[in-house]
């Protein structure tokens, strides 16, 4: 999960464009980016374009439903449900409970559709309103269907009012960063991915891969697109370097050259057991994404 790919569930010329990006998760979007008017026919579209078409990618689709607020909810899973979406991205989520209660949905429609319960995977924004934000905690042990945590800023700015989420030099003010570290907390609490949220400009393609390597750099495993040209840039940023799988490797087998102890040196530096859990991760990363970790 480095690259999450939105395209509106609208538009087949973009679900096209979408499905030969080269990014891991392709999100069609049901939410944001379809008027309501075009509710109805933005499923009809995106179902049967995922069905007729989706053996032509290797990355994985995720829907991104309508609010459970909205009671658009059940009728997005009615209609997409059967063509076997990988995973489901769930808008303004306000705590874990949110998560079960999609679960739940998911397991009856998974037995209307004839389809295995449980095999489709959980994604939800946890930023998009100020509950959402004081209840990060509450995913821990949700539900089995969890495959990671996300977080918007967007819709956090007009749940509470503020006129932007970036102060002058384009950093995210405090709230913002609030969020942003409550989600990589939070996911590693629940034990799941950390999806950094998209970047809304870009044609700014420089602002764009400074993100990025801040975002890898503190903890975060991948991060959403709105456009097929950031795909690259992001899938380059949260793949582990040869350099970083290299030092990495060296610590797993010193670790286990010395029988695992709490410490080890290496070229005369001290690595404890915090830094071999980190490597691990590391390599796990790189496994993911196709290294020979």
């Amino acid at each position: 999960m480095r690259s999450l790919l939105f395209v509106p569930g609208d538009s087949e010329r973009k679900l096209e464009k979408a499905f030969g990006a080269g990014a891991d998760i392709i999100i069609v979007d049901l939410e944001d980016s379809v008027a309501a008017a075009n509710k109805v026919a933005a499923r009809a579209t995106a179902a049967g374009f995922i069905s007729s078409q989706r053996h032509r990618t290797s990355s994985a689709v995720y829907v991104r439903v309508n609010d459970l607020s909205t009671g658009l909810t059940d009728d997005d899973l009615a209609a997409l449900v059967p063509v076997k979406p990988d995973g489901i991205m769930l808008p303004k989520s306000n705590s874990g409970q949110d998560v079960q209660q999609l679960a739940a949905k998911l397991r009856v429609h998974e037995a209307q559709s004839g389809l295995p319960d449980g095999g489709i995977r959980i994604l939800p924004i946890i930023t998009e309103t100020a509950a959402g934000v004081l209840a990060a905690a509450s995913y821990a042990g949700a539900s089995a269907r969890l495959a990671g945590l996300t977080w918007g800023a967007e819709d956090l700015s007009a749940a509470i009012g503020a006129r932007t989420a970036r102060d002058e030099n384009g950093r995210y003010t405090d709230v913002f960063r609030l969020a942003r570290a409550m989600t990589i907390l939070a996911a590693g609490a629940a034990e799941v991915a950390a999806i950094d949220t998209v970047f809304p400009d870009f044609r700014d393609m420089a602002g764009f891969e400074a993100e990025c390597r801040q975002a890898e750099r503190d903890g975060f495993t991948g991060k959403m697109a709105i456009h097929p040209a950031q795909v690259p840039v992001i899938n380059a940023a949260f793949t582990p370097s040869a350099e970083a799988v290299e030092r990495s490797q060296a610590i797993v087998d010193a670790f286990a050259a010395a029988g695992n102890p709490g410490v080890v040196g290496i070229g005369g530096k001290m690595y404890d057991r915090p830094h071999l859990r980190l490597a691990e991760r590391l390599l796990a990363r790189a496994r993911a994404a196709g290294g020979s970790a």
